[in-house]
């Protein structure tokens, strides 16, 4: 096994719908990474409990394909001080790692290369300078902003931080309880925080309180500027998108005829992470 490959213990598992969940590991001590990043998690089915026991119900379960490690890329829940790693995760219908990785059981191993990558992080932007970030995420794509909302910079840098999360239905809008906690368990503890301004969006179904439409719709018409009661603007906006790969296509293409301009070498206001 390479120097970079550690093993990890299964500690928790969330169930948010039949889906999606979420799982925390254990951390290795050595392990460092900044908000937004990700990394390239493994698992090795064979190892499982949960083919354990299918063996030892004695239904087959000889498949060599059962004995490999498979990895795949996952945004980090977690914020870079805390204990235990977290991720969220969906179940793809036959894809070679999530369709094992629903079988999670806490006391299951894990793998991890411990080389973080992304770019999808604040210190990114070297101008504008910061006052007003947007957070645009669909489903598992929430991960990284998490992360970075769970780091008491971002609350020190920024005037007004505005989280547009959205899900086709309300049992997918996953973490909610979380993000309304995170002004008062983040931003309190630093003088002068930011503002947190969470925008639900649920396309499928209507909900109180929630946008339906689909966020490049609600960018170009202004509803979601309306609602934050923030205005996108080239010399203020830092704008960052994760999660399905047409709406940050989309999006993207959209905030551009809305005059912002993509993040190069640390100018600029958009930025994207695809590591689907």
């Amino acid at each position: 096994m390479s120097d970079n490959i550690q093993t990890l213990t299964v500690l928790s598992k969330t169930t948010w719908t039949p889906n999606l969940f979420s799982f925390t590991v254990s951390r290795p001590d050595s392990f460092k990474f900044t908000a937004g990043q990700f990394v390239r998690l493994g698992v090795n089915p064979s190892h499982l409990n949960y083919y354990k026991q299918q063996g030892e119900a004695g239904n087959d379960v000889s498949n060599d394909a059962l004995n490999e490690d498979i990895f795949r890329a996952y945004s980090i829940v977690s914020s870079p001080f805390d204990e235990v790693l977290e991720f969220f995760s969906i179940v793809i219908p036959n894809g070679a790692f999530t369709s094992q990785l629903q079988h999670l059981e806490v006391g299951d191993e894990l793998l991890l290369n411990t080389m973080p990558f992304g770019f999808l992080t604040l210190a990114r932007y070297q101008k504008p300078l910061p006052k007003d970030l947007w957070l645009l995420a669909t489903g598992t794509g929430l991960a990284p902003f998490l992360s970075m909302l769970q780091d008491l910079k971002t609350w020190e840098d920024y005037e007004h931080i505005i989280l547009a999360y959205s899900a086709r239905s309300i049992e997918e809008l996953a973490y909610v309880d979380k993000i309304k906690s995170l002004q008062e368990d983040f931003g309190s503890l630093v003088d002068n925080p930011a503002k947190l301004i969470f925008i639900p969006v649920v396309t499928r179904e209507p909900i109180e309180g929630a946008l339906t439409e689909r966020l490049p719709k609600l960018l170009l018409d202004g509803t979601l500027q309306e609602r934050a009661g923030i205005a996108l603007d080239v010399d203020s906006t830092h704008i960052m998108l994760c999660g399905n790969p047409d709406m940050v296509e989309d999006t993207k293409e959209t905030l551009k005829s809305l005059g912002l301009v993509m993040n190069r070498r640390g100018e600029g206001n958009i930025a994207v992470e695809n590591y689907w």
